[in-house]
């Protein structure tokens, strides 16, 4: 049985106090002094071994970078109030900055100076690493020359790197006072949206209007922080860089086509009627005319007392679900709890959320999560576990390889969700299963529809912000992306428009949220294949996970027939998403 707890990072790191860890960077830093000789032996004609020592070099240090890296980043999200994290993290992101700026070299000799032919020779004998190789080649055009990128990376430290982390160190320390029963408690953002689920609707009220107050009262700095981002992305990716178009950067740095991406946000935005039946059954259920904005995600069944899970039985059932489909899987997620990779406990000052990460390939993943008890905190720890069984797939990839782009990330994680769902839904009597289906379809109308209206805000705001404007009128054009997604379906109050000031993924990883929409959509597909053909898509699931990022999302997936530049591939996700909703709704 696995008991909720921290995590142990040792395996990355020495304490960061200790000599050991001093030596650990001293290492580093010698084997970047080492590398650097290598730049007197990249002539056109190298040969195929000389070229593949220098890339298992790169490797090497990568790996190195990444652990002491990775050691910070996880202590920082264990305490984001701490200045001695903070520090910490500060130091390494100094520090890889530097390494990176002393090994650009080979990067920019490979994406502009080799000439075609002798490139091509070598790409012939790259195996796995030839897709990450031509994706190289094809980034020059957007490629600076060294001096330049070398400004571009020690100014990240202290600039967009900064704000992201002034935002996090801003909000995670926000402590939320709200009134229950007559008296005031204070609370974490997680233990709060844990209450926008209430059976209370007056409860669910207060939680959001609590929750938007408080991003509210501290607009200026938030609003701040996001214009200059923005505008960041904007003079080095459009300025300097000359990308088409913000969302552009994106879609090039995951490998996957402008077309794809604007096919898959155009079928979204088609179908955002599919939620609007089961807005209005939800709406009946909760004895309501019509839903409230603050009513979105509350239980559909009135009467039905929402189950509290242990973290013990939370974790039973996500490794059995995973068990079920593949053995395979589950042992690695157990790897997780057995190797005490995951930071489960709720207290002040960690980061809020869930996420999983992966250092190395050779070493298991790290879940952070905030677990609540609640049924949604079980699909969160299958939805964290799935990023890690997917890292594991791919754990025979290089490295520079085996992290899966963006759109396909999300596709082990909501695979596991569906996994964990069809597992319990046999045991469930007809007012569990429609309580559990109702909070299945809020959660892909979250991963799905609403991650697609967030990145079509992210577009207008984007150009917004380049041409000059106000936070009044970011926030009116997040109110009009809201009124566009919901139609007449619910009932919208003007204190949402601020909510978009809620969202990290806008300041952490811009134009990161359509990789929900895709990997949703992308698992629904994969999970009907299953549904077909069984025990043998076990092979074919496996195969897909192993490839990691070492093949363009659209190469991999057409070897299994799957083709997601066409409307009708998206559209299939969605005529599953209305059988759902219909299924629900035939429940007695």
């Amino acid at each position: 049985m696995y008991k909720q707890g921290r995590w142990n990072l040792t395996e990355l790191a020495s304490d960061h106090k200790s000599p050991e860890f001093a030596k650990q960077i001293k290492q580093l830093e010698s084997k970047v002094k080492n590398f650097e000789k290598v730049k007197a032996k990249l002539k056109p004609s190298i040969s195929s071994k000389e070229f593949f020592g220098i890339i298992h070099n790169i490797e090497d240090l990568t790996e190195d970078a990444s652990r002491l890296g990775g050691y910070a980043s996880l202590l920082y999200s264990s305490d984001t109030q701490s200045d001695e994290a903070t520090s910490l993290l500060t130091k390494m992101s100094k520090l890889g900055s530097e390494i990176e700026n002393k090994t650009l070299f080979f990067d920019l000799w490979w994406k502009r100076k080799i000439d075609e032919k002798n490139a091509t020779r070598l790409i012939r004998d790259a195996g796995n690493l030839s897709e990450f190789l031509i994706h190289k080649r094809l980034l020059a055009k957007y490629s600076l020359s060294e001096p330049e990128e070398k400004i571009i990376n020690t100014l990240d430290v202290t600039g967009s790197t900064a704000l992201v982390k002034l935002y996090d160190k801003i909000t995670n320390a926000f402590e939320y006072v709200i009134t229950i029963n007559g008296k005031k408690k204070k609370m974490t953002r997680e233990q709060l949206s844990v209450l926008v689920r209430s059976t209370n609707p007056n409860l669910r009220k207060t939680a959001y209007q609590t929750l938007l107050g408080k991003f509210h009262s501290n607009k200026g700095v938030l609003g701040e922080i996001y214009q200059n981002l923005v505008l960041n992305w904007k003079d080095e990716g459009i300025e300097i860089r000359k990308y088409s178009s913000p969302i552009s950067i994106r879609n090039i740095g995951n490998d996957v086509d402008d077309k794809t991406i604007q096919v898959l946000l155009d079928v979204c935005k088609k179908n955002s009627s599919v939620f609007y039946e089961f807005f209005a059954f939800k709406a009946k259920s909760l004895g309501l005319k019509k839903l409230r904005r603050y009513d979105l995600y509350a239980p559909s069944a009135k009467k039905f007392k929402e189950k509290d899970y242990t973290y013990e039985k939370a974790t039973a059932l996500v490794l059995d679900s995973l068990n079920k489909f593949s053995p395979t899987l589950s042992k690695n997620a157990q790897k997780v709890f057995s190797q005490n990779h995951i930071d489960s406990q709720i207290r002040p000052g960690k980061r809020d959320g869930a996420f999983c990460s992966t250092i190395s390939p050779k070493l298991t993943p790290y879940v952070l999560v905030n677990y609540a008890g609640k049924s949604k905190d079980v699909f969160t720890l299958a939805h964290e576990l799935g990023h890690a069984v997917h890292s594991q797939a791919a754990s025979k990839q290089s490295i520079l390889v085996s992290e899966a782009p963006l759109p396909l990330a999300e596709t082990a994680s909501t695979f596991s969700e569906l996994l964990l769902y069809d597992n319990i839904a046999d045991s469930m009597t007809d007012t569990e299963k429609a309580a559990i289906l109702s909070e299945k379809i809020d959660d892909i109308y979250a991963t799905v529809m609403r991650q697609a209206f967030f990145t079509i805000f992210e577009i207008d705001a984007h150009k917004q912000i380049a041409d000059g404007t106000t936070i009044e009128e970011i926030s009116e054009t997040y109110l009009h992306n809201l009124k566009t997604q919901f139609g007449n379906s619910i009932e919208l109050s003007d204190d949402f428009s601020l909510e978009w000031s809620c969202i990290p993924h806008f300041y952490h990883t811009p134009f990161y949220c359509y990789a929900y929409s895709f990997g949703n959509l992308l698992s629904l597909s994969l999970f009907q294949m299953y549904q077909r053909e069984g025990k043998q898509f076990e092979k074919t699931y496996l195969e897909i996970l192993a490839a990691g990022g070492s093949k363009k999302p659209e190469t991999l997936l057409n070897e299994y027939g799957i083709n997601i530049s066409s409307a009708k591939f998206w559209q299939d996700g969605f005529d599953y998403i209305r059988s759902q909703v219909k299924e629900l709704i035939a429940i007695k």
